[in-house]
């Protein structure tokens, strides 16, 4: 069975930081490019860091930009997010995401194009 599953979600005041985890099972991460979403209630799913299939090179969204950053590591089929200098509206579920298609590697994501989801990690920024 094929299967994401993220971790690392939680509550962080601002300023603080989280490292969000996506662990692949049943297959490889290394030829899908793979993709962090968010979504708060009552909006769409955001795109926020994305890895491509080839190269391991990174796109980020302008929200998040300098702030987090995407990684691989492939002897654990896993992807990270490292998020730095946390703000409120961060908040919101964060869902690892994974296309075959290397088209999908894009700053603004579409969600369409992710055939993988995981189940979705809460992160709360608050004081």
């Amino acid at each position: 069975q094929q299967q994401l599953v993220e971790s690392g979600g939680g509550l962080v005041q601002p300023g603080g930081s989280l490292r969000l985890s996506c662990a692949a099972s049943g297959f490889s991460l290394d030829s899908w490019v793979v993709c962090w979403f968010r979504q708060v209630p009552r909006k769409q799913r955001e795109g926020v860091a994305c890895v491509s299939d080839s190269d391991g090179s990174a796109l980020y969204s302008n929200s998040v930009k300098g702030r987090f950053t995407i990684s691989r590591d492939k002897p654990e089929n896993q992807v990270y997010l490292q998020m730095n200098s946390l703000k409120p509206e961060d908040t919101a579920i964060y869902f690892c995401a994974t296309s075959y298609y290397s088209g999908s590697f894009q700053e603004d994501p579409n969600p369409r194009e992710f055939s993988h989801w995981g189940q979705g990690t809460q992160v709360t920024v608050s004081s």
